[in-house]
Order: structure tokens, then sequence, then C-alpha cells
């Protein structure tokens, strides 16, 4: 990781997005039954009452955007029907941008943005960068919303088979510079494009962590980088108890606050994080020795 207070692309623009004066927090909130992380908690036999009730909460204690998924991108999951996951976010992103909530969708799916778009979104999140749905980029570039750019090599059932890097991240880097350049091949404008490493995708915890130490190296791109750590199963593994076993995902929110001040401190242009007051506090912190030095 690079010298606490050194930014990396913080400076950036964003188009469509104010400058958040330190590094922005996306609040999670996944409207699924089978997430690594809080499967159900917050969406059960269609009900989203509490994925709304949640989403509002992170609004008024002041994260920045609220993230919904309606498909678990965890480890061997198998996708859902269109229909599916338009039907367990749609709902919810109707009620949060209607209560002035600023919401982002988090899919790989053209259809299933597009209709998060009328419905109120702001931003797409699109983990798989371009890569699962061929019609992302036109309607990105189409519509002009922020885009969040994930470095991906495949779907959940097996991407951590395609774990396989000759220099982790070097090959990240050029893996995303190629998609950047599509992206901006196919119309969408520089100033919408948002970077993710894709930490725990396709990659093992000596690669997440080796990509967490070298998040200048992303700096080349010129764009703002999100990471997404929160509660991944390498962090999991570093708080592994003396049995071995992994540290379970809720277990794993003092890591993750911990991780999002470091990046922060080294200049991420912003976290996602399940736990988001916490990282929304860690993120404060770290803005405030950076501004002291």
């Amino acid at each position: 990781m690079n010298a606490p207070g050194r930014p990396l692309n913080r400076r950036q623009t964003v188009r469509g997005l104010p400058d958040f004066g330190r590094c922005a927090v996306f609040g999670v909130v996944n409207v699924t039954p089978d997430s690594f992380s809080d499967g159900g908690e917050y969406y059960a036999d269609g009900d989203t009452a509490k994925a709304v009730a949640h989403g509002l909460r992170l609004h008024r204690h002041g994260v920045d955007v609220v993230d919904v998924g309606g498909e678990s991108t965890r480890p061997g999951a198998a996708r859902v029907t269109a229909a599916q996951e338009a039907d367990r976010v749609l709902p919810v992103i109707e009620a949060l941008s209607a209560a002035g909530v600023r919401v982002s969708v988090d899919t790989m799916r053209a259809s299933t943005a597009a209709a998060a778009l009328e419905a109120g979104a702001v931003i797409v999140n699109d983990v798989s960068g371009g890569l699962a749905d061929p019609d992302m980029f036109p309607l990105v570039a189409e519509s002009g919303v922020p885009y969040i750019l994930m470095h991906w090599r495949g779907h959940s059932t097996d991407m951590q088979t395609r774990a396989v890097y000759g220099d982790v991240v070097k090959d990240v880097t050029q893996e995303l510079q190629a998609r950047y350049e599509a992206a901006l091949a196919a119309g969408i404008a520089e100033d919408q494009v948002i970077l993710d490493p894709g930490l725990g995708f396709a990659k093992n915890a000596d690669h997440n962590w080796a990509l967490l130490a070298h998040l200048e190296k992303l700096e080349s791109l010129g764009r703002p980088l999100l990471v997404a750590a929160s509660r991944k199963t390498f962090l999991g593994r570093l708080l592994a108890d003396e049995a071995g076993g992994f540290r379970p995902p809720y277990g794993r929110d003092s890591a993750t606050v911990a991780l999002s001040a470091l990046v922060a401190a080294a200049g991420a242009w912003g976290v996602r994080a399940h736990d988001a007051l916490g990282s929304l506090d860690a993120v404060r912190v770290a803005a405030a020795l950076t501004a002291a030095r």
C-alpha cells in the first residue's frame, strides 16, 4: 500500500456525483436469500421491507451510496433469472430513490440496469466489467451514468479455477485497462468510469493482499478506485482461530473497518461495505489524519 496521505485518484471527478471530500462509502443492501454474508437477512419470500428500511437507515446516518443487488456473486453461486433479479431489486430501488437516497444497482445484466435506472438508480455497479452482457456498455454509454467496472474473469460457478496469475498486480492492471479501453471505445466517457480490482473474484487471499498492498499500481489507469473487501473470505482466513476455523462473515466487520481506514488513507476513492456505518467512521478518521499531514 502506498504511503498514507498520498492521494491516488480521489481528485478524479465522476460524472453525476459530488466531491464527497473524503473516501466515498457504498453501503451494501443484498436483496437475496443466499448472499455469503447476510443471505436472507433483508429479503425473504419476496418481502423487501427490511431491505428498504436498512437502506434508509444507512442514508440517514450519512452513507453516500446504497448499493442494491439481487444476485449473489459468492463463489459457486448459480445465477438467478433476469425476472427474479428485477423482482427483487426494483421495489427497493424505487422506494429508496423516492426517499432521496443515492442508489447504485449491482447487476451484470443490461436489462436489470436499464429498469433500475428507470426506477431511480443513478449508478451501475457491474462486477463483470461488461463481459457478462454485451448490451451493458451501450446502455451505460447512452445513459451517461457513473459506471463501476470491476476486474472479472468468469461467473461465480467456476471463477476460482481462474485464479492463476503470473504477477497478479500487473495482470489485473492490464486486464482492467483492456476493459476500460473497451468501455471508452463503446462510447462510455472517461468521467463515467470507476474501477474496482475485484477482490475475491478469481483471486485467492495472497492475490487480494498483493493488490491491496499495491493500489498505487492501478493509479496509471487514471480513474477512481473502489475497494470492496467487506467480509470476504480472505479476511476470514486471516482471522482464523487456532483450530483452523475461518472467522464467519459477521466476525469480519472489525477487520473490514480497519481495511477501509487503510485504503482510504492510501487514496482509494471509495469503499463498499456491509457494515457501512463502521466504514464511514473509518474513512472520516482517515480523512482527518490525511488533512493533518
